[in-house]
């Protein structure tokens, strides 16, 4: 049996960069604090919940992530890069409350702006962008819609050409704001639904989401924020009764009741 040379090649392991890395960052607005001192780490291939009180720092999180707001101190990578050098591996969906539905564009518009960033500034886009738009429209069962204006959707039908148009950009990070507020239980399990399917495809998804009682069941990690990081894992181990009291400070009873209900369930009661 031969003995390995120095001359042989030797297999090299690629090294897996996080898509989210965040160091001593601080957000402020007029001087005041936002998001202080927030160190995070998000591992590949995880459906994330972001979630803490009102004020949190929540949407300012995801919109730090891209650019959207000065950082005072610190700094992200995606990627391994800074977030303006791979933008197009990364899809935003902001609050619905935040746009301009009066804005004179169909639906088929709305998800066809999201093939922009492939094509650049000069192509228009053609009929494999116009099929690719229809098929995400298929997705979430919005495809009898296509000619109408964006503004004369119900709110649930808005997210879904929302996520149709996240879904056309193919990105490898999905950053979505409230994506379930205010929506019917079919749109609320039709998103979930497609972000299971893109954790599944190994995509990374962060989620600012307002619902406790719900991330056990459908999300793999949760970062909970108020101000600062107060923790961040897997749902298990991340979202403690501690950790809750130490976010709402005891406000809502809703929350004492979704922690029972989590212990009862580690201990094997329900």
């Amino acid at each position: 049996m031969s003995m390995p040379t120095d001359l042989e090649p030797k297999q090299v392991h690629p090294v897996s960069v996080p898509p989210v890395e965040i160091h001593d960052l601080t957000v402020a607005y007029h001087a005041r604090p936002v998001l202080w001192d927030i160190d995070l780490t998000v591992p590949e291939g995880k459906l994330v919940a972001v979630v803490g009180p009102n004020g949190a720092g929540k949407t300012t999180l995801l919109k730090a992530l891209i650019g959207l707001v000065p950082w005072a101190s610190g700094w992200v990578r995606l990627f391994g890069e800074p977030p303006d050098r791979v933008r197009g591996r990364v899809a935003y969906i902001p609050q619905r409350a935040s746009v301009d539905w009066d804005f004179p564009a169909t639906v088929l518009d709305v998800v066809l702006m999201g093939t922009y960033g492939r094509l650049g500034w000069i192509r228009r886009p053609g009929c494999t962008e116009k099929a690719q738009a229809l098929s995400c429209l298929e997705q979430v069962g919005m495809a009898a819609f296509t000619r109408r204006q964006i503004g004369q959707l119900s709110g649930g039908q808005q997210q879904r050409v929302f996520m149709a148009r996240a879904l056309v950009q193919q990105a490898d990070l999905y950053l979505l704001d409230e994506p379930l507020a205010g929506v019917d239980a079919a749109t609320e399990q039709t998103i979930l639904d497609l972000l299971r399917s893109l954790r599944d495809q190994g995509k990374t998804i962060l989620v600012v989401h307002h619902d406790l009682q719900t991330v056990a069941g459908n999300f793999d990690w949760v970062v909970v924020l108020n101000l600062r990081l107060l923790a961040a894992g897997p749902v298990e181990q991340a979202l403690t009764p501690q950790v809750l009291r130490q976010a709402y400070g005891g406000h809502l009873v809703i929350l004492d009741h979704a922690a029972h209900v989590r212990l009862r369930r580690e201990q094997g009661q329900e």
